[in-house]
């Protein structure tokens, strides 16, 4: 039997545990390292969904909202 899993579905999964656990903890400070380590992993992920459809949506929506912004602030 193999089990193959998805990387961005795995990275997807620690983002969230990380967040939860991130909010739990809302007294300590966090570490640079510990910083560092969540920017990569959101990075890492970022890349791997970007050619999906799945990030194709999300630029377009990202797009949208983005130039909704910069037009509400134009008179």
């Amino acid at each position: 039997m193999v089990l193959s899993i998805n990387v961005a579905v795995l990275l997807a999964v620690i983002i969230v545990v990380r967040l939860r656990l991130r909010l739990r903890r809302r007294t300590e400070a966090r570490s640079r390292n510990d910083e560092k380590l969540t920017v990569v992993i959101v990075l890492v992920f970022g890349v791997l969904i970007a050619p999906t459809a799945f990030g194709k949506t999300v630029l377009d929506v990202v797009g949208q909202l983005a130039q909704g912004v910069t037009q509400s602030g134009s008179p």
